[in-house]
């Protein structure tokens, strides 16, 4: 989905400790490395804890299905979704994780794969025969020119048979976003504000049940919820000690800056800006949301926002309260170039400031979708802020590249931003 594109740097690999030999208060790389390891350990086991808190909420609402165990199983849902959204920048400068995400936060899926959805939706297309295959209703699916017995409806069958089904990204079967449907449906509201209305007696036993298979269903839902904290906690070892994550990124500090800073132009430009933002303004889709069942979006990109914030700065504020923080990248820069470091803190700040602006506006009753319509001015301004505001940031992390004597990166780009008019074809 997404294209290349240089940031522009010297391409000599100098040690960033002999850049930083004037700077003899300032500990070093190794320090910030560990200070982004323990955050990324921090903010991965955050996303366990509230994901086990999701998943017996998911139990709860199983055992009861009620508006009010509904409502809680949403509640806990969105919960989940802060600290998770903040590890989005260790994503594409660690393989690691980069290999893993897709099972926890791909985005979009063609929704018609897991359950029933409305007849606007269509059927199978010329890219995905199995759009509309619909697992709950389909004990016997049709995979890969064979039969997979789905009977029962297990983590293993989602995760190793299902998700990605014939080798198609949208054929999304687990993570956030399959349960995300599973709890709120389809949001058929367009660009008018409003998200999905799953009735809890989706759930329902017996002739109770509306809209068939209930207890399919819970089967799905439950499965997808413990196969999330399995992901998880997968992910949360990766960055203990010892763990290959944390690994990968402090046996060679020069190299875990560098994996520091890919993430951040990556999520700042191709992936936030283009991707999530600027190709849903283009299009006028409310299908383009991050969040799109829940319309919760909003959310979504803050705190994607504050994420990269919180590497650059050395700081994360978990669910607890408690703070992890270190020597940061901030130190790191500001021992090289001072003015520099101001400026792109002030990046940081203004982007997640804009962020906020969209958040706020959401939360007071604009809804994401409702910025995304055609014709809207003041949605794609409070859009196109942030995206500009991730732009410019983008643009200070490539100086500072070049001020810290890194070899060249490559960060994700995207059509809309590097080459609208493709957009369209």
């Amino acid at each position: 989905m997404s294209q290349r594109t240089r940031l522009a740097a010297l391409s000599t690999a100098t040690a960033l400790s002999a850049t930083l030999a004037a700077g003899a208060a300032f500990a070093g790389p190794a320090e910030v490395v560990e200070t982004y390891a323990d955050i990324g350990h921090a903010a991965y086991e955050d996303s366990l804890i509230t994901a086990r808190a999701l998943h017996d909420a998911v139990e709860a609402f199983l055992a009861d299905p009620s508006p009010v165990t509904h409502a809680a199983a949403k509640e806990a849902w969105l919960r989940a979704r802060v600290p998770y959204q903040q590890t989005e920048a260790f994503r594409f400068g660690n393989p690691i994780v980069d290999d893993w995400e897709g099972k926890v936060n791909a985005w979009p899926l063609d929704e018609g794969l897991i359950d029933y959805v409305d007849a606007s939706y269509g059927g199978p297309t010329d890219e995905n025969e199995l759009a509309a295959l619909n697992v709950i209703a389909t004990p016997e699916l049709p995979l890969s020119g064979g039969t997979v017995d789905a009977t029962d409806i297990t983590p293993e069958l989602l995760g190793e048979v299902l998700h990605e089904a014939d080798g198609v990204e949208a054929n999304v079967a687990t993570g956030y976003h399959a349960i995300e449907f599973l709890l709120w449906g389809q949001d058929l509201n367009g660009t008018d504000h409003g998200a999905g209305t799953r009735s809890y007696t989706d759930y329902l036993a017996g002739d109770d049940c509306t809209n068939d298979n209930c207890d399919r269903r819970a089967d799905y839902l439950r499965a997808a919820s413990e196969l999330l904290v399995s992901d998880l906690e997968e992910m949360v070892a990766n960055w203990a000690e010892g763990g290959a994550a944390r690994e990968a990124v402090t046996v060679d500090p020069d190299a875990g800056i560098t994996a520091m800073l890919t993430g951040l132009g990556s999520l700042s430009y191709g992936e936030l800006a283009g991707e999530r933002m600027k190709l849903g303004v283009m299009l006028n889709d409310p299908e383009e949301e991050h969040d799109c069942f829940s319309d919760n979006t909003h959310n979504s990109h803050f705190y994607d926002g504050l994420g990269m914030r919180n590497v650059y700065t050395g700081s994360y504020t978990r669910v607890s309260g408690e703070v992890v923080s270190g020597e940061s990248l901030n130190d790191l820069l500001e021992a090289s170039d001072p003015a520099l470091a101001a400026t792109l803190s002030n990046a940081f700040d203004t982007s997640v400031a804009k962020l906020a602006q969209i958040k706020a506006a959401a939360e007071g009753g604009f809804s994401y979708d409702q910025m995304l319509a055609r014709g809207n001015e003041g949605g794609e301004a409070l859009i196109m802020g942030a995206v500009d505001a991730l732009v410019a940031q983008t643009r200070e992390i490539e100086r500072a590249v070049t001020v810290l004597d890194l070899a060249a990166l490559e960060v994700e780009g995207s059509d809309s931003l590097d080459n609208p008019d493709a957009v369209f074809e």
